[in-house]
């Protein structure tokens, strides 16, 4: 069985680290880079610590506005799909190369399968959510990371071919906390119990204010080192 699966953005490096080493001995994946997040710190890094096999084909889309770079997603993908003609798709997450995967292989009537289903924020001016709500609504298999997100897609009326299979990002947890441990946390300022809070959507930056810099302060956990992490826009 050939399948194609699509990446573009950090979070499905890191998913795709999992999953790409579980499927690889049962099928003929065929891993695309669109090239949404494309320098070292935010794509590189990413293949040679997680040990992901470099992409088999990389679009180099780059930085754009959303309806240009998606549709330059689209296009470049649908020319691979038209040559490969894979038996499925897989997308991950909810960026905007995650919709132009949906897109281009719904138009070419290619079974969808897409990772981490059926979260919601309930927000729909944030991209993601618009992204997730429509590559939803394409997707013929849909596999959630919890209860709840097969829940919120009963709500919409999505009970075909849904799976609760359990969040990949903790499978993620299992496989690299001691490379994690090892390369980045040994030695450093957490020399006891730590906290790694990572911040990186604008409505987390802007809309929450400085209330979700006090949240760490709340966990039972003692001591706690808590370390803030942003990227993308946080000087707004």
């Amino acid at each position: 069985m050939k399948i194609t699966m699509i990446v573009g953005a950090r979070p499905q490096f890191v998913k795709a680290s999992v999953l790409y080493k579980a499927m690889r001995e049962k099928y003929d994946i065929t891993l695309v880079h669109t090239g949404q997040h494309y320098d070292d710190n935010m794509s590189k890094i990413f293949f040679e610590e997680l040990n992901l096999p470099a992409p088999d084909i990389n679009l180099n889309i780059g930085s754009g506005g959303h309806g240009e770079q998606t549709g330059a997603m689209l296009t470049g993908i649908e020319k691979i799909l038209l040559k490969s003609k894979p038996d499925a798709v897989m997308i991950l997450g909810d960026t905007n190369s995650t919709l132009a995967g949906a897109l281009a292989a719904s138009k070419l009537l290619i079974p969808i399968a897409h990772v981490e289903a059926g979260l919601r924020n309930f927000d729909k001016q944030m991209p993601e959510e618009q992204n997730r709500i429509c590559t939803d609504h394409l997707s013929d298999m849909l596999f959630c990371p919890t209860q709840t997100a097969v829940d919120w897609l009963a709500q919409e009326s999505i009970t075909r071919h849904v799976f609760n299979v359990g969040d990949v990002m903790y499978d993620v947890v299992l496989q690299f906390s001691a490379l994690s441990e090892k390369k980045y946390l040994t030695g450093s300022l957490f020399s006891g119990t730590g906290l790694i809070c990572t911040l990186s959507k604008i409505s987390s930056l802007v809309k929450c204010g400085e209330s979700i810099f006090h949240c760490p302060s709340k966990v039972s956990i003692q001591p706690v080192v808590s370390l803030s992490v942003t990227h993308g826009t946080p000087n707004k």
